[in-house]
């Protein structure tokens, strides 16, 4: 692996852990800033939502994260395009249910306007 290709994996790393960060500190700006407008994500019941409808559910004062953080990343880098799969683990209140779980997940980032945003992301629960 070369240099720059490292510096660009180290970079996309750094974003999905300032997306982690967001979701902790429900921050409606980085989360903003951090997904492209094409986003769109993958749920685990198969729905596919938009930007518009993920940011919404983050407005809605109905969610309260204790604890979450993902790891085990391996990041392939195409260009412009950079695949992300990892580990996510997150516990909390949504909506008045409390949750407590593991996923892996897949996550697309994209470079625009020479920073990477995530434009697309799916995670599968972990049994355990």
């Amino acid at each position: 692996m070369s240099n720059s290709e490292s510096s660009v994996i180290d970079e996309i790393i750094r974003v999905e852990q300032r997306w982690v960060q967001a979701h902790r500190d429900l921050d409606l700006p980085a989360l903003e800033d951090i997904l492209a407008e094409d986003y769109v994500q993958i749920r685990a019941d198969g729905r596919v939502i938009g930007k518009s409808e993920a940011m919404q559910s983050y407005r809605s004062g109905k969610r309260r994260w204790d604890f979450a953080q993902s790891d085990q990343y391996r990041v392939n880098v195409y260009g412009d395009v950079a695949i992300l799969l990892g580990r996510w683990m997150g516990r909390g209140e949504n909506d008045g249910a409390a949750f407590d779980y593991s996923a892996r997940f897949m996550a697309i980032y994209v470079r625009h306007d020479n920073r990477w945003q995530l434009t697309a992301d799916q995670s599968t629960p972990l049994s355990e």
